[in-house]
């Protein structure tokens, strides 16, 4: 539980809670909320997916993992896990995925495997693109859309914008937290912004997202015809965000696991709490 770091589910588990929400409204569910069978089977679909998701990256980085001081302490550089135990580590919680997603409706079950392969393959593209950490929002932004989708059985316009919401945000504080490993990975030959354009256009490009994204939770309140309450918690994820930028500069990293755990985490938490409230 360790090596996957299993409390940081909760970074995007409150989307998916919002998209199962959301669709519950849509389709007249008491306060939004959808049965609770329904409920557990996504918690069980995104634990699944993400444990199974770290697991598998944390094999495949495990030689890049042990070449940088801030990771070698890592389970499997380490020695505390070994690569057998990581993939029947994997292998469970993929399993786990795909019987939540069959039990779950028709649509889960045949895309389940594509959001598998999304999910456990973004550590890839650090070998190939400076744009890794959007790849790594997008792929964790698939979270409220199978919630969507496991509730109303259907595509629509909120999971999308909800998708895009989760793309920047994950994107932009994952760009913050690269900084650290920027010298790492110039000498490893791995691609991150950071590496790309430098610390300082990094945090500007990084603030524009979480801008957009703010932007972006406006547009979801009006097409979902959200009130008060919603937008009193985007106004407190705004908060949150723009106190994480000022904690973090180019030449002071000090406070990056700040911004990238504590803060994020409570935003996440808040902005869903603050719209069941609004629904009900």
């Amino acid at each position: 539980m360790e090596m996957v770091k299993f409390e940081h589910t909760v970074f995007a588990l409150p989307f998916a809670f919002m998209g199962a929400v959301l669709a519950g409204r849509s389709l007249g569910r008491p306060h939004g909320l959808p049965p609770a069978s329904t409920l557990g089977w996504i918690l069980l679909a995104m634990v699944g997916a993400r444990t199974a998701a770290m697991a598998f990256n944390r094999i495949v980085d495990a030689r890049y993992d042990s070449e940088n001081p801030r990771t070698r302490g890592r389970a499997i550089p380490s020695g505390t896990v070994t690569i057998r135990q990581a993939w029947i580590l994997t292998a469970g919680a993929a399993l786990a995925f795909f019987v939540a997603a069959w039990q779950l409706n028709r649509l889960c079950m045949l895309l389940s495997p594509i959001a598998l392969v999304a999910v456990t393959t973004y550590s890839w593209t650090k070998h190939f693109t400076t744009w890794t950490h959007v790849a790594l929002g997008a792929a964790i932004g698939i979270a409220p859309v199978g919630a969507w989708l496991a509730v109303m059985g259907r595509f629509g316009l909120l999971p999308i914008l909800l998708w895009a919401v989760v793309t920047l945000w994950i994107g932009g504080f994952d760009i913050i937290y690269a900084l650290q490993d920027m010298e790492v990975d110039r000498r490893l030959g791995l691609h991150s912004l950071p590496v790309r354009v430098g610390a300082a256009t990094a945090l500007r490009i990084s603030f524009w997202m979480h801008a957009l994204m703010l932007g972006l939770l406006g547009v979801v309140g009006i097409v979902g015809s959200l009130g008060g309450w919603y937008y009193a918690g985007v106004l407190i994820a705004a908060a949150i965000l723009g106190y994480e930028h000022a904690i973090v500069a180019p030449d002071d990293l000090s406070r990056v696991n700040t911004a990238f755990f504590t803060l994020n985490g409570w935003m996440s938490v808040l902005l869903s709490l603050f719209l069941l409230i609004d629904v009900w």
